[in-house]
């Protein structure tokens, strides 16, 4: 990505020409003259300007759009899908200004057909500028260091073909770095840069930015575009915190091949020195389909199931009187946590992490052990699925407790933070639970590495068919 006056001059300009482009087709009579033909659109009166008054509509739309998107101007690292949020947001709030102006301005009236022609113009070129300046051969990559182990960030430091700028660690790795040089050399003063594994003072010529702390607002001050994680423990927190910075900001990620099972890659070359992660797995066409699909899903679930919702909210508050939902803090995208409601199917006594079958859960009540059987306590967590805490279709959300009992018995475990949990996924209509944790992640990791939007439409067809067989066996018990 551009940095500096060339990234703003490139922004400001291709606003400022699309805009004008706009208002010009939009005025154009053939245009108008087409438009005027759909029913609504043709009460509008269709008369373009001409002469002085097209030039002030023209530079008013320009002048008014290219100060609304100022947020957009600064090259900072942003994920595609919000530079299409805000770039949509900006849109409307400028053709609200618009119109606000010709409301209590006659002079500077931009009329209603103009803005109706433009605003849907605007929505789909302005994003697709700003998206287009952040495209790979348009970045001058101005990369980093994250991580814990002095030995990988000297080793990286040294042979990256990355232009680095600095490296962000501990506090106590840095002070150590410092103390094994001097002591090496009593010469030589701390410098707080990467030295050479032989001992003499050969400086990698990288200054600290900081501590793990720092990380977000280096990729936003220094204009960040890559970061290279060099961590001594790769499924430590630490590690998907670094990730998540990377995810919300839009930032690439590099690791060393040695950790590269540990994180998302697309076929590690053995030979490289560092790998690519795969922060975010779906491209944006097969996202938009994703979140599309579980709005859709969880919304019509929400409505046609409200009557079902009222049957066992009364039947699970008569049994025992206690709560009627049951919360708890699931595990999400790179360790976030987030809560997720269920239909109480237990007494409400002390849980224990440990997995446990139905079979042998003593603590199941009546209507607990129906909603189990036919999955109708899962119902609530259609409203996660609205909220965008979870999909339709992911590994299973594990309790946050659960996660460290599950993560010694495999080794692994965490890969799954890399896609957002699911209502329902291949562990799920596999029958996988979690007394089994080494099913449950090959399942899971087998979703990881083959996901796509039709996958994940074979999976809901299957686990509905699934629901469907266990409430009939229900229903004739």
């Amino acid at each position: 990505m551009d940095t500096g006056w060339r990234y703003r001059a490139a922004s400001v300009g291709g606003v400022a020409g699309l805009v004008a482009l706009a208002v010009m087709l939009a005025n154009n009579g053939t245009v108008q003259s087409a438009v005027s033909l759909v029913p609504v659109l043709g009460r509008l009166p269709v008369d373009p300007p001409t002469g002085a008054e097209f030039v002030i509509e023209v530079a008013l739309t320009v002048v008014v759009v290219t100060g609304a998107f100022v947020p957009l101007y600064k090259p900072r690292p942003r994920r595609i899908l919000d530079i299409v949020a805000l770039a949509h947001k900006r849109t409307f709030v400028a053709v609200f200004a618009l119109a606000t102006i010709g409301y209590f301005d006659y002079t500077y009236k931009v009329p209603r057909l103009t803005l109706v022609l433009i605003t849907p113009l605007l929505v789909a070129v302005l994003p697709a500028w700003f998206i287009w300046l952040r495209r790979p051969e348009a970045r001058s990559e101005r990369a980093t260091i994250v991580g814990d182990d002095p030995a990988q960030i000297e080793e990286i430091a040294r042979g990256a073909d990355l232009p680095l700028l600095g490296y962000l660690c501990p506090t106590t790795v840095h002070a150590l770095t410092d103390a094994q040089s001097v002591a090496e050399d009593p010469g030589v003063r701390s410098t707080g840069v990467a030295h050479a594994a032989d001992g003499g003072r050969q400086s990698a010529g990288l200054a600290r930015l900081g501590g793990l702390s720092r990380l977000e607002d280096i990729l936003v001050e220094q204009d960040i575009d890559t970061v290279v994680l060099a961590f001594d423990e790769p499924d430590r927190a630490e590690f998907f915190g670094a990730l998540d910075a990377c995810y919300e900001h839009g930032v690439a990620a590099k690791v060393h091949p040695a950790h590269a099972d540990t994180v998302l890659t697309d076929r590690p070359d053995p030979n490289a020195s560092l790998v690519d992660v795969e922060i975010e797995p779906w491209d944006i066409q097969d996202y938009m389909f994703k979140r599309g699909f579980d709005i859709a899903f969880s919304l019509t679930g929400l409505l046609a199931l409200s009557p079902v919702i009222a049957v066992i909210a009364l039947a699970v508050k008569l049994e025992d009187g206690g709560q009627v939902l049951y919360r708890q803090e699931r595990t999400a995208v790179f360790g976030e946590t987030f809560p997720i409601f269920k239909f109480r199917s237990m007494t409400p006594e002390d849980e224990s992490a440990m997995p446990i079958d139905d079979d042998d859960n003593d603590r199941i009540t009546r209507v607990g052990r129906l909603l189990r059987q036919t999955h109708l306590d899962e119902i609530p967590q259609l409203w996660s699925i609205l909220r965008g805490d979870m999909s339709v279709v992911g590994p299973r959300a594990v309790w946050t407790e659960e996660e460290h009992l599950l993560e010694d018995e495999a080794e692994t475990w965490r890969k799954r933070w890399f896609v957002k949990p699911g209502l329902t996924g291949l562990a799920q209509i596999n029958d996988a639970s979690s007394v089994d944790p080494g099913a449950k992640l090959r399942y899971d990791l087998q979703y990881v590495r083959e996901q796509s939007f039709a996958y994940d439409l074979k999976i809901v067809a299957r686990q509905l068919w699934m629901v469907g067989v266990d409430v009939w066996k229900a229903l004739r018990r």
